[in-house]
This record gives C-alpha cells, structure tokens and sequence, in this order.
C-alpha cells in the first residue's frame, strides 16, 4: 500500500487514508475527528474559521495552532467573537500562537457576526449546513484515491459557499466549504480499505440529523 492507492498501514497495523497516517497529529486528527458527524454549532464554526485560515497552508500548520487559535478566539464562541473590536484586531497581530493574517481574523470576526445571524433566522448553524448534505445517489460508486484526490468542490459545497457568501460570511469558497463537509461528516471521504471509514458510516447512519 502507497500513496498511489491512498492507503497506509501504521506502526500500529492498522490501515489509514494515506494523509492520516504521516504523523502523529495527523494520526490522532484522522482516527477520532475527520468525518465524523458534527451538530455543535461552536465546533461547526471554529472548522469554518480554520478552514478559511488554512487557505494557502497546509492543514497540518492549522492543526498544529488549533488551541492557540481557540484561546484566542474565545474557544470560537461566535457570540463572543462578535464582540471583538479593532483593539482585538491588533492583539491578534500580535499573537505568534495563530496565523497573523488580518484578512483571515477580520473575517473571523466578520463571520461572528453572520453566524448569530444565522442562528437567529435558521435556528442553528447545524441545521443550516447540514442541508448541504448531498443525496448519497450522487457520490462517487467507489471511494479510491483516484476519485477523491480530484474531488475538491461539488455542487454541494458550491451551494453552500453561495448561501454563505450571500449572507456577508467571507473566506467561504467551494473548495474551502467541501475541505468543512469532510472534517465534520457532512460526506465521508475516508478511502475504500482505511479502518475508520466504516466507523464513520456507522456514526453517519445513527446521527440525527439538525432540524
């Protein structure tokens, strides 16, 4: 097994997409966290910010910031980051802990604001992304590395981006909404023979989904 089939078997003997078994963040990130059904609005919009600051990065360098990030943002309580002003801005800036990119906190805090927004006129965060979620008749029949590897934006996550982008959210692309659909199970893109993706399909099949 290689990266050519997009799998790998670890120290540990089990077999992982290829990415989640590089290293130890990786490992503990792809076995207990990417795919898995998420309805925890503070949880779903922290993956929307990260998803945003790791544009241009790679997710590993974000994964690796993730509690500086949440100390930061107040644990990505958007009703708090609302309340950030540019005093906040500039303290940021100053944070070596994150990525200092004043784009991607005023988007953070921008976002905030959309997200109580979002709450007050769909009730929650979860309910509304989690109509995004695409008619299992139109994934791929086979889930090989091949076909994920391409698989960077749909017309789900292009949807989703629109909506988004319509109601003032930034930093919100197709590519950056379907990189969010996959780390919190909206669709499972864990490879055909890796050990957790049936894990996930059962965690897919017993959630309820927000209403």
């Amino acid at each position: 097994m290689s990266e050519s089939d997009g799998l790998i078997v670890g120290a540990d003997g089990k077999t992982r997409c290829f990415w989640g078994g590089l290293n130890d963040d990786y490992i503990v990130y792809h076995d207990n966290e990417w795919g898995r059904p998420v309805a925890d609005d503070i949880r779903l919009f922290e993956k929307i910010c990260l998803e945003g600051f790791q544009s241009g990065l790679s997710w590993l360098t974000i994964l690796r910031k993730r509690e500086n990030f949440r100390k930061a943002f107040a644990g990505f309580d958007f009703n708090k980051v609302a309340r950030f002003g540019d005093k906040d801005v500039e303290r940021l800036l100053q944070d070596a802990g994150i990525v200092r990119h004043r784009g991607k906190i005023e988007s953070t805090i921008n976002n905030a604001k959309r997200a109580k927004e979002l709450v007050k006129e769909e009730g929650s965060i979860a309910a509304f992304v989690w109509r995004y979620e695409p008619d299992p008749a139109s994934r791929p029949k086979t889930y090989d590395w091949d076909t994920l590897r391409v698989l960077a934006k749909t017309p789900e996550s292009t949807a989703l981006s629109k909506d988004l982008k319509k109601r003032g959210w930034s930093f919100v692309g197709p590519t950056t909404m379907y990189a969010f659909m996959q780390g919190v199970g909206i669709v499972n893109d864990h490879v055909e023979g890796c050990f957790v993706r049936e894990v996930v399909e059962d965690e897919r099949r017993r959630f309820k989904r927000p209403s």
